[in-house]
């Protein structure tokens, strides 16, 4: 029997083993979906932290429920995790989600997909599906896994083994898309490769679109982000904007997208957050210099996202001053530290940038965010929540909304606080009252 029918029977009696590298914000909720449908999943992890917690069903993602992570690891046994990478050669499928940072120059750091394909490369045997989920710049599929996969292994893509690209598609916090329920799009290196691709992941999740090849999924997921990246960028630059034309951009925005057509709503903020729009469609701007071409408006939309935290700062600074106080000696209440509402990700907050900008001008920084009680910047500042109470709304000389908590209970916090500086319309008020509340 072939390699290829070898894999396509043991997916159709049920017998696959699928092998997730990574089990973060992607990798747990997907290991827990295909665990949830019956498929046996064995989970890689660096860190032994989250492997022993995996192993003793003690959740650490939001988007996880104690229940579905409990009945997977303790009760079906559907679900296990290792540090031990040897054992990537009891996998048929190996899926790679891993971390694709950007250093402080923007160019994309691929340790960590190289690092996973020398693991599975050095430990799998012959027949096995690999697909990488991270999100990277096009061709990395196929310039950069396929050949040193086949070096390391010693192995020939398309007969010995098969890859694929499926961005991930992770909304943190959303309540209604979840991993099943989202489509899956996903370009794989030949026919073959593509029929399994479906067979694995029609297991597990509910839409599949197939796309020609790996560098077209690769695109799929840089266009859906840089799409966000350019339409938020755009509405922060108009609130600026309207800031200095005494318009709310609030106003403008609700009694635009009444228009049943050619409108999408975009709303402002101190800045762009996240693990994937701030960084993702810089991964396209750093490939596309090997074509010779400059992607201008991604280049000027990062620019736009790069200056709101300082941009903020210096909102701060002008309603203290409005009320005779010097930034200098200050204390600053942050309200939110999260990169959006109700979730506790931190990662690319823009609300800890803000936060950085002020402690450098000699304000007292505090913060209050009831999903992450303690935190350390990219500067290695860390940072412990305080308790909102009466008396700390008080003794604040200004409190600035950074996320909107659904938690917060915003007429409150008005009514005690002696200065507000509002970036996400918190406050919802069409007339500003312009001597005690700031808006973006």
């Amino acid at each position: 029997m072939s390699n290829y029918n070898d894999i396509m029977k043991k997916i159709s009696d049920g017998n696959e083993i699928v092998g997730i590298i990574g089990l973060g914000y992607v990798g747990l909720p997907l290991a827990v979906t295909f665990a949830r449908n019956n498929v046996s999943v064995l989970g890689f992890e660096k860190s032994l932290k989250k492997a022993d917690a995996v192993n003793k069903a003690q959740n650490y993602i939001g988007d996880v429920t104690d229940a579905d992570l409990k009945k997977v690891v303790l009760e079906t046994r559907k679900l296990s995790a290792t540090t031990d990478f040897s054992r990537i050669k009891e996998c048929d499928a190996v899926i790679i989600c891993v971390p694709t940072p950007l250093d402080k120059f923007k160019k994309p750091d691929m340790s960590y997909i190289e690092s996973s394909c020398i693991d599975i490369a050095r430990n799998m045997k012959k027949g096995t599906f690999i697909s990488l989920e991270s999100t990277t710049y096009p061709t990395t599929t196929e310039n950069l896994m396929k050949p040193l996969i086949e070096k390391e292994s010693g192995m020939t893509e398309g007969t010995d083994f098969w890859l694929c690209f499926s961005p991930e598609r992770v909304d943190p916090g959303n309540a209604d898309y979840k991993t099943d329920n989202t489509p899956k799009v996903f370009g794989a290196l030949g026919e073959e490769s593509k029929n399994i691709a479906e067979a694995v992941y029609g297991k597990a999740i509910k839409h599949l679109y197939a796309v020609s090849s790996p560098r077209a999924a690769e695109m799929v997921k840089i266009l859906e982000n840089t799409y966000r990246l350019i339409n938020i960028s755009l509405v922060n630059e108009l609130a600026l904007l309207s800031g200095k034309m005494d318009i709310n951009i609030w106003e403008v925005i609700d009694a635009a997208k009444t228009k049943p057509y050619g409108f999408q709503a975009f709303y402002p903020g101190p800045g762009i957050g996240g693990h994937c729009i701030p960084l993702d469609p810089f991964y396209l701007e750093y490939i596309a210099k090997n074509y010779n071409f400059n992607l201008s408006m991604i280049h000027a939309a990062g620019v736009i996202n790069d200056m709101m935290p300082y941009r903020m700062m210096n909102k701060i600074m002008f309603a203290l001053n409005r009320h005779k106080k010097p930034i200098n000696g200050s204390t600053i209440l942050f309200l939110g530290i999260a990169y959006k509402p109700d979730i506790d990700d931190a990662r690319e907050s823009p609300a800890l940038l803000v936060m950085d900008q002020v402690a450098k001008k000699g304000g007292k920084v505090l913060y209050h965010d009831p999903h992450i009680p303690e935190v350390t910047d990219e500067h290695g500042n860390y940072y412990k929540g305080v308790e909102l109470d009466d008396k700390m709304l008080k003794s604040a000389d200004c409190v600035v909304f950074t996320t909107n908590h659904k938690c917060f209970d915003v007429d409150s916090i008005v009514s005690k606080a002696n200065l507000i500086v509002d970036t996400r319309n918190a406050v919802k008020s069409v007339h500003i009252e312009t001597d005690r509340i700031f808006k973006l």
